[in-house]
């Protein structure tokens, strides 16, 4: 199970990082063609939240570390975040413009957690 618990995971994490690239593109069209490709930004990135917790689980079941189990809890944490900074538009909307930034922190952060389980996925398990 370990083995194909960390293939599954590396393979999720890196359509993870094509799906955020997506997710930025999909943002891009909201502001330069039309407001209304805001909801598929907003659905993908809801979809995009359940995959942490799917790369979270495989991580564990891989027995792969804390690193990934780590990783896959921060970007949990940081997908609703985004969710708050959306909401905090109206009231505050200088700290509401911290959203992309908070994007592009996903992008790295699931950028380091592919990479990583590329590597980790022909290593040795850990306890």
């Amino acid at each position: 199970m370990r083995p194909i618990a960390r293939t599954l995971h590396t393979i999720v994490a890196w359509l993870f990082v094509a799906a955020l690239v997506v997710q930025v593109w999909l943002a891009g069209r909201g502001v330069f063609e039309s407001p209304t490709m805001f909801d598929a930004h907003r659905n993908l990135g809801y979809t995009l939240s359940l995959l942490t917790i799917v790369l979270f689980v495989l991580g564990l079941l891989g027995r792969m570390g804390r690193r990934p189990a780590i990783l896959a809890a921060v970007l949990f944490g940081l997908f609703i975040l985004q969710s708050v900074l959306v909401v905090m538009r109206d009231s505050t909307p200088a700290v509401a413009a911290l959203h992309p930034v908070n994007g592009f922190l996903i992008l790295f952060l699931a950028i380091v957690l592919a990479r990583d389980s590329t590597m980790m996925r022909t290593a040795p398990a850990t306890a």
